[in-house]
């Protein structure tokens, strides 16, 4: 196989009655073969050539996970085209940006985005038409993707060797699609994956967990982000396996709450996460507990216990003494964690694979407690993006997991030097899942890919029994005024996890004489703290035992403290700064895959972190905390 339109038609083949997409329609999931897929994917091809469709054109597709999306990006490749997949959650100058510099030639649009696509039009010029997805629209450059479908069936019944020249003059060199970076830098940048990108990082995932053909996915992470796309849409599309789209509604909201309900209809047997994601299934199983009565609480906490001493970390799960607790993992099974998996998941949810940022080591053995075991995988979207991942088979928490086959993997220091197995530094891997570059920006393409070896800028070592550890961002280490370096991601993680009163917590330190904080507090947490003080809720002494309290909570991961010694001292923040607003994307500070983009962070709080190492600013209680304390709170 050589090329993605290989891959789909050898499952067509082979698996030609197996459902491949899930889709609601009238209130009720309805599945559509591969053969019936096939069938929408060629008749799009020939809408595309009837348009006048050049191979190598690249046509933007803004859209929610759907049957649509999917016939659209593989009738682009079937008439020799490139797919621009954009965000839901970009704004229109990202949206702009992208349609512009990747020069598309087409828009494909969701009718439910279809304003904001009127909103921009005339910044688009170079886009010739628009494709509406569940419209009628047949307007000036609109046009709906339904009547497209029905005349592109005519044209290739008409034209079926000039459709077939097309299909079979793609290559692997071809490009699949040009998958903007989340726009860390002021202009992100265009990762070019190819055929063969993602022909091997399709089989290099296989080699770490093959998906039966009767599995089910509910894929609810964005579709065109590499993750969900290779692991998602081509994984389980060349085990002849299926995907159900979550039910988007009207709304953004509808779609969250569409989530749940979805789970139950689908019943998936592996989920894709995201830590954010995963955090929030954890609060709502555990909110539910708590509201069935204290015994209900302490029987599953209990159980919680049991089950994280006998799992140990994952290596070492039922080894030794611990055999003696099995019994006691099956009774709490199934008399509780057998119904939570039914009553949350739908009940055949294996494990969940996790990508984006590093999952907290605690939050990995509550889900294996669970019996769905969350594995942690590592990966970026310049490497297609799978570069390791734990399997069912083997899997250790706190590690990345086991490298895919074939793959080359070293470890180097700043100055390109392969370090030895076990030290930490930047890792650079070479194959066929790199990317053939970054569209139309040669300086940025050879930074990163030097003599064929991707530069991750990632910070990890591998361990000499395989396991693979990648500590954070290289270019995001916290730098001591002694030249030190340490990755805040772990730091930063912990903090947010372990307290209900903060909700972020960023760290800093750029060759500074002490490590500080940016803090966004919970405020409903707080709230209910400060109702059983002896002090007004609205007065500034209120807002003084908030931030006490937040420093208390700081103060257990140093010596003394119940968290201490998890960290070097060094790398804690000495002090804080409370945030007067929440790290979201709206405002930019978290990024589509639900990343802190820390630049900007740095850049909006300047003057936050510029006081902090000021005399006034090494006070928690100081002026500036007091007032973005009670700007956020009131």
């Amino acid at each position: 196989m050589r090329t993605i339109i290989d891959l789909f038609e050898r499952s067509c083949e082979k698996f030609p009655d197996n459902p491949y997409l899930w889709e609601k329609k009238n209130g009720k999931f309805a599945a559509t073969s591969y053969m019936e897929v096939k069938r929408e994917v060629l008749n799009f091809a020939g809408a595309l050539c009837q348009l006048g469709m050049d191979r190598e054109d690249r046509i933007a597709l803004l859209s929610e996970g759907c049957n649509a999306w999917v016939y659209s990006e593989l009738g682009m490749l079937y008439a020799g085209g490139v797919n621009v997949p954009l965000s839901i959650k970009l704004t229109d100058n990202e949206i702009v940006f992208r349609v512009e510099h990747s020069q598309a030639r087409f828009l494909i649009v969701s009718a439910n985005f279809l304003n904001r696509v009127r909103g921009i039009e005339g910044r688009i010029e170079g886009v010739e038409k628009i494709i509406v997805i569940h419209s009628d629209i047949n307007e000036g450059k609109y046009v709906s993707f339904e009547q497209l479908q029905r005349e592109g069936e005519s044209w290739r019944g008409e034209h079926e060797k000039l459709l077939n020249a097309r299909i079979h003059a793609v290559t692997e060199d071809d490009l699949v699609n040009i998958s903007y970076t989340s726009g860390t830098t002021a202009e992100p940048k265009g990762i070019m994956l190819s055929h063969r990108n993602y022909v091997t990082n399709v089989l290099q995932s296989d080699s770490l967990i093959q998906i039966p053909a009767y599995y089910r996915i509910l894929l609810f992470l964005p579709w065109g982000h590499s993750f969900a796309h290779t692991v998602g849409l081509y994984s389980f599309m060349y085990n002849g396996a299926s995907l159900a789209s979550v039910d988007y509604g009207q709304s953004g909201m509808e779609y969250l709450r569409n989530i749940p309900v979805n789970l139950q209809e689908v019943k998936p047997h592996i989920l894709l996460s995201v830590p954010a994601l995963a955090k929030n299934f954890r609060k709502n199983i555990e909110a539910g507990i708590k509201a069935k009565g204290r015994f209900t609480d302490r029987f599953y906490h209990l159980g919680l216990k049991i089950a994280y001493t006998y799992n140990g970390f994952g290596d070492d799960r039922g080894r030794g003494w611990k055999v003696l607790l099995k019994p006691l993992v099956k009774l709490w099974d199934s008399l509780l964690f057998s119904k939570l998996r039914k009553q949350v998941f739908g009940g055949n949810l294996r494990f969940f694979v996790g990508g984006g940022a590093l999952l907290d080591i605690e939050l990995q053995r509550y889900y294996a407690a669970l019996g769905i075991p969350m594995f942690q995988g590592y990966g970026l979207s310049e490497a297609s993006p799978v570069i390791s991942s734990n399997t069912p088979r083997r899997y250790r928490f706190g590690s990345s997991g086991i490298l895919v086959k074939p793959i080359d993997l070293k470890v180097c220091d700043e100055e390109g030097q392969e370090l030895p197995q076990g030290q930490k530094g930047e890792l650079w891997i070479r194959g066929g899942n790199v990317m053939a570059g970054y569209w139309r920006n040669e300086k940025s393409t050879a930074e990163t890919i030097v003599d064929g070896w991707l530069h991750t800028g990632d910070l990890g070592y591998l361990h000499p029994d395989g396991w693979l550890y990648v500590l954070g961002r290289f270019k995001s280490l916290l730098i001591a005024n002694d030249g030190e370096k340490y990755s805040p991601e772990g730091i930063e993680e912990t903090i947010a996890e372990q307290s209900k009163y903060i909700d972020s917590c960023i760290l800093y330190n750029n060759q500074s004489p002490y490590t500080v904080g940016l803090i966004v507090p919970n405020k409903m947490a707080l709230r209910e703290y400060i109702e059983k003080q002896d002090v007004e809720s609205d007065s500034m002494d209120a807002y003084r035992v908030m931030l006490k309290k937040i420093q208390s909570e700081l103060m257990a991961y140093r010596v003394g403290g119940k968290h201490a010694h998890l960290f070097p001292e060094r790398w804690l923040p000495a002090v804080v700064a409370v945030l007067p607003e929440a790290l979201n994307e709206q405002n930019g500070m978290i990024n589509s895959t639900m990343k802190v983009v820390r630049a900007k962070v740095y850049d909006r709080f300047k003057e936050e972190i510029d006081y902090l190492y000021t005399p006034e600013g090494k006070e928690i209680t100081n002026k500036r905390n007091l007032q973005n304390l009670k700007q956020l709170i009131s």
